[in-house]
């Protein structure tokens, strides 16, 4: 930044770093990795674009987006970013159905305790019209969770 050392962008590019460098603020000299990862992945000159059309208050916000999806990228060439959004959302898929599997067991724990208790006959048929038709509710399998839904449906 012009002052005692250079920011990580111009220490790596080997230039002088100036008071008005793009880089300087998002890149501090005590953090090189952090530019390097980023360099490598995106590039010196596609970086500076893009954070040249950003307003300034947002440019903080694109760096660590920047240096999120260069580490993502490093570790899964192909997938980045998606690759890491994809596995979670798979584990929180599996487990929503855990969830779903324990409450169904629990379900049917509740209703064998109930049914060794004498009940009336309107009871049976309520307890009846329940299990088969609000069941899938009761696991939470309501339009905001079709993917578990579907899941289960090809077991």
């Amino acid at each position: 930044m012009g002052g005692s050392s250079p920011c990580a962008s111009c220490k790596l590019l080997r230039r002088r770093c100036t008071k008005d460098c793009t880089f300087a603020p998002y890149f501090p000299s005590d953090d090189p990795q952090k530019f390097a990862i980023v360099h490598k992945v995106f590039g010196a000159s596609n970086v500076s674009k893009m954070l040249q059309e950003l307003p300034v208050h947002q440019r903080a916000d694109a760096v660590s987006s920047l240096v999120y999806e260069a580490n993502a990228r490093v570790r899964d060439p192909v997938y980045g970013c998606v690759g890491a959004i994809s596995y979670l959302q798979n584990q929180v898929s599996e487990l929503q159905m855990q969830l779903a599997v324990a409450q169904a067991e629990i379900f049917c724990i509740q209703m064998e305790h109930e049914s060794v208790m004498p009940t009336s006959e309107i009871d049976l048929d309520h307890k009846s019209y329940l299990f088969q038709n609000d069941f899938t509710q009761f696991l939470g399998f309501g339009t905001s969770s079709n993917v578990i839904h579907n899941s289960l449906e090809q077991f």
